[in-house]
């Protein structure tokens, strides 16, 4: 009896090791950063990852409705992109040499924000239709939709007379509002906190507190079940499909507003970085199991290890090997656990 409850009790703890890897693996890293540089921990560099993690969190909910639905979208980085570049080149500065619209009057903030967000929103749309539509597969709909939106934000991004060049000269309002905060004695806890929570709470609410939260786990637990239940996967599909494409929206003025200017690769690769993120906090690649915090976790995992990395100095180029490793370990192990289960 004891021998059983000892093998049983070893296999278990076995068992929860094998589950749990890549946050043991994770978690080690960011041991070893702190204690090559202790000063890693210090409360302007652990603002400075939450700012630099709030517009991938943004993103990364996106892409997460996305994956519960068993779907995929590598656009989600070039949405970004487009974002940036036409919300950027509408909040210029009026008296910068270097104006896109040198005769545009100036936006009340919320107009070219809104704009970005319809744009990428739309595009969401066409994905969601196309994959629910002609059930071409998300993989392929939204690797030719990349490819097109790249397209389009480089033909928008190259126009005379100062094509080519970064648009900056934001002006002030602006500038406040992606890189300034709230004031806490001698620290600020930056705007762009605040909105990954505000985002992050109405994701929540969506994914728990609806009938489109609900609809979304089933569909991607069973669409065929789903289906015969009487939800309209078609409908469901396209609405997350654009919700998706909204955020991507918000986080490119996000981005563009935080970095001080946008091109035409703003946001390149952010999509990996992404759907890396949603399978470190526990988004299933085969659909139908993820939540908000989860989320919010792999994001934040993954902004640590960039950030030290970073910090330590090691060259970008490992930084993509140490990346690209944990991408491959955290779906081998998603796939493992789903084939398990089954």
């Amino acid at each position: 009896m004891n021998n059983d409850a000892s093998e049983r009790k070893g296999f278990f703890n076995t068992q929860w090791l094998v589950d749990n890897v890549i946050y043991v693996v994770l978690i080690l890293l960011v041991v070893g950063i702190v204690i090559a540089s202790p000063d890693f921990l210090s409360i302007t560099n652990l603002l400075n990852i939450l700012s630099q993690s709030s517009s991938r969190i943004i993103i990364a909910l996106g892409v997460a409705g996305i994956l519960i639905t068993a779907g995929t979208d590598l656009s989600a980085g070039r949405m970004v992109g487009l974002a940036a570049v036409v919300s950027a080149s509408l909040l210029q500065a009026s008296d910068y040499a270097y104006r896109m619209y040198p005769d545009l009057p100036q936006l009340p903030l919320f107009v070219p924000i809104l704009i970005a967000m319809v744009i990428t929103g739309f595009l969401g749309g066409i994905n969601g239709f196309v994959v629910a539509k002609f059930h071409v597969p998300p993989f392929i709909a939204t690797l030719g939709s990349m490819i097109a939106i790249y397209g389009l934000t480089s033909i928008y991004f190259d126009r005379p007379p100062f094509g080519a060049q970064p648009i900056g000269g934001f002006r002030q309002s602006f500038t406040t509002f992606a890189q300034r905060g709230i004031p806490i004695g001698q620290y600020e806890i930056p705007y762009l906190v605040i909105y990954a929570i505000i985002v992050s709470v109405i994701i929540w609410v969506i994914w728990n507190k609806t009938q489109l939260g609900k609809n979304m786990y089933a569909i991607g637990g069973n669409p065929e079940a789903a289906k015969v239940s009487g939800v309209n996967v078609a409908k469901n599909l396209i609405i997350i499909y654009i919700i998706a494409g909204v955020l991507y929206g918000f986080s490119g003025v996000l981005e563009a507003g935080r970095v001080g200017s946008a091109t035409n690769n703003t946001g390149n690769m952010y999509e990996l970085d992404a759907i890396a993120a949603c399978v470190v906090g526990g988004v299933s690649l085969t659909g139908g199991i993820g939540t908000v915090p989860g989320v919010i976790t792999g994001v934040l995992i993954f902004q640590i290890i960039n950030y030290g990395l970073a910090f330590l100095g090691v060259s970008p180029y490992i930084q993509f090997i140490v990346k690209g490793l944990i991408i491959i370990v955290a779906v081998a192990f998603d796939m493992r656990k789903h084939a398990r289960k089954k």
